[in-house]
């Protein structure tokens, strides 16, 4: 197929963009994108596509703007039930370490999550990645951490390892057994600590390439919860370490609440992100700034908190950091599945522009899951994943809140329509 015409066609190609760099689009104007299967085989201008491809099928994209799809790193998207009374809560002045503390927050994620069956879960979590998908995101990190006992945390890998073999919605898997201290250990995070090392980490290690739908993937990564009342940083620092030395690539869960040093923990052991980042400090920004994880910006979570402090996105772009952006997208903080309200809200607490945005959206979102090679950008070689707008202009989804401006979803080769649900698209 040839997707031609295009008025701004954004490759964002190039790699992933550091420090003064992001916003580079790539932009070629009446652009085209020849799709040979799952992947892309050619980008150019629409006269030199057309002229070489003159018997291709075609898609005419004529007043749509075209860009890779969205990558979402950073989603905590299987968990069963609600925290509408929570919001409420917080809405009144409590603090969310207080209702943690009370054996709320996660821990009444984890009670019905617990509860919930494998199909269960997949009924309540498979409408969220349907959205997803419908405002554009092809793919998406998804963590488990709302089981906190070994058999819960690995039915909600087997959750997630499900919806990515149904798709259309692409899912890189995280196992976050360190998401707070399992309330059976409420007494004693140490020893939850060591059972994470000891038993919860081989546990998914030898079982991944046991499971049919796992066998042929790569180990998911480990992510850990540093943070004031739920893991410090030498608990951390041991988590990771032991999840590194039994072969797992990694990411963290840094200054949210506290400064405990999660960053620059993040970047001595190579993790691929460090997420958060809202109290960080100016060291922990340089150690960011100078090594390849990726800075991971959650903007829904201050906003669903009704908070005022965001990740300083000037200050680590400005010490030449990574940086990406993501929904968080889970029951307690930040129920949002749209990584186009995550680009308006960027735009507006981060203050990035829209090009800049974007890119932190894409390519940069890719490389925080370690995928830039494979998506994040329109490149030849790379999976045929892209987004055919409504509108004609790239800044219309930095300007613009609230709404869909997704017409079609290309994922894998495969055109969707989203205007009137997710259907293959027929032409």
């Amino acid at each position: 197929m040839l997707l031609h015409s295009a008025p701004q066609l954004l490759t964002l190609a190039g790699g992933p963009q550091r420090g003064a760099r992001l916003g580079d689009l790539g932009l070629i104007e009446d652009g085209a994108v020849l799709i040979r299967g799952e992947t892309i085989a050619a980008v150019g201008p629409s006269r030199d596509l057309l002229a070489a491809y003159p018997h291709e099928p075609r898609l005419d994209a004529s007043g749509c703007a075209v860009l890779p799809g969205f990558v979402d790193p950073h989603t905590h998207l299987v968990w069963a039930g609600d925290r509408a009374a929570e919001f409420e809560r917080k809405m009144a002045g409590a603090r969310y370490l207080d209702i943690l503390a009370a054996g709320g927050g996660i821990l009444s994620t984890v009670r019905a999550s617990r509860a919930a069956s494998l199909e269960d879960l997949l009924a309540q979590t498979r409408p969220r990645a349907l959205r997803m998908f419908a405002h554009g995101t092809t793919t998406a990190e998804a963590k488990t951490g709302y089981g906190l006992e070994t058999a819960a945390e690995l039915k909600l890998l087997d959750v997630l390892l499900r919806l990515d073999s149904e798709g259309p919605l692409e899912i890189a898997p995280t196992f976050l057994g360190a998401h707070a201290i399992a309330p059976e250990f409420k007494d004693d995070p140490q020893g939850y600590t060591d059972l994470i090392c000891q038993e919860m980490l081989p546990a998914v290690r030898d079982g991944w390439h046991s499971r049919p739908l796992s066998r042929r993937r790569p180990l998911p990564f480990v992510d850990v919860f540093c943070e004031t009342g739920a893991f410090d940083l030498a608990q951390s620092e041991q988590i990771l370490t032991r999840a590194r030395g039994l072969g797992f690539p990694l990411k963290i869960h840094a200054d949210e609440f506290d400064n405990l040093g999660g960053a620059s923990l993040a970047v001595r052991l190579g993790a691929a992100s460090a997420d958060h980042l809202v109290k960080t400090s100016a060291e922990d920004i340089a150690a960011l700034g100078a090594s390849e994880t990726v800075a991971v910006a959650l903007p829904c979570t201050p906003f669903g908190l009704a908070e005022t402090e965001y990740t300083p996105a000037r200050a680590i772009l400005e010490a030449d950091g990574l940086l990406a952006l993501a929904t968080d997208c889970n029951p307690g903080t930040a129920w949002n599945e749209s990584m186009q309200f995550v680009i308006a809200l960027a735009c507006r607490t981060l203050k990035l522009t829209p090009a800049q945005a974007i890119a932190a959206a894409t390519i940069n979102a890719a490389h925080a899951i370690r995928r830039a090679d494979r998506i994040g950008s329109l490149e030849a070689g790379k999976q045929a994943d892209l987004l055919v707008l409504s509108v004609p202009d790239y800044r219309q989804l930095g300007y613009r809140f609230g709404g869909n401006l997704v017409r079609l979803v290309v994922k894998r080769g495969r055109v969707y329509e989203v205007a009137a649900g997710i259907r293959p698209w027929q032409g």
